[in-house]
């Protein structure tokens, strides 16, 4: 072989080396870029899916807030009407006991004899209905006996508009106790409705107390 040859040899010899090591160079350029694009692609979908999971979360809990406060709204409704509804109940009640005169003269005495007791004066005023004035009026006797000691008292020149029960006023009308139907279930009202809370069924608390205690 001429040293020509030998110089041809080794030019090819080199070429191929250099093309050897720019195909191996380009290999694992290719393969950077696609490990670099199957990446980006990767985070890519992450983010679409991270996306759309939120997306889909947010609407869903965009829906149970809008069915929590749609069920919100129907539940303080179902609690007014129970309120309403025990105090229809309470109302009848009161009319059936005012219709038996002598149970509800003893139940007026004893309001009388509670709002008197709270009242520092001595001199006090009862005010009532038309109908309950002509009840006391008629068994006055029974309501002075049922007045603290050293207390006296007369009715009020007019009536007052209430289903029944009493107020009572120190003669100067600074001090009052309202024991009349209206004001007894102001006070209660509240409770009621703490119990229908609870419980959410109207027999669930003791309508017993408006009159009672």
């Amino acid at each position: 072989m001429t040293q020509a040859e030998d110089l041809e040899q080794a030019i090819l010899a080199r070429a191929e080396r250099l093309a050897n090591e720019f195909r191996e160079r380009a290999d694992r350029s290719r393969d950077a870029i696609l490990r670099e694009a199957a990446e980006k692609l990767r985070l890519r979908e992450q983010r679409e899916e991270a996306i759309a999971k939120s997306l889909g979360e947010r609407s869903y809990r965009q829906q149970v807030q809008a069915e929590e406060l749609r069920l919100q709204s129907h539940l303080d409704q179902v609690r007014w009407n129970l309120v309403c509804d025990v105090e229809n109940r309470l109302a009848k009640q009161m009319r059936a006991l005012a219709a038996d005169e002598p149970a509800y003269l003893k139940t007026l005495l004893g309001l009388i004899a509670t709002a008197a007791a709270e009242i520092e004066g001595d001199s006090l005023i009862i005010a009532a209905n038309a109908h309950d004035q002509r009840l006391l009026a008629a068994n006055w006797e029974q309501v002075q006996q049922a007045l603290p000691a050293h207390k006296q008292a007369r009715l009020a020149d007019e009536p007052i508009d209430t289903l029944a029960g009493v107020l009572l006023t120190d003669d100067a009308r600074r001090i009052r106790v309202d024991n009349s139907f209206e004001g007894r279930m102001a006070r209660l009202r509240t409770s009621i409705q703490q119990s229908i809370q609870q419980h959410l069924v109207p027999g669930g608390f003791d309508t017993g107390s408006l009159f009672s205690g």
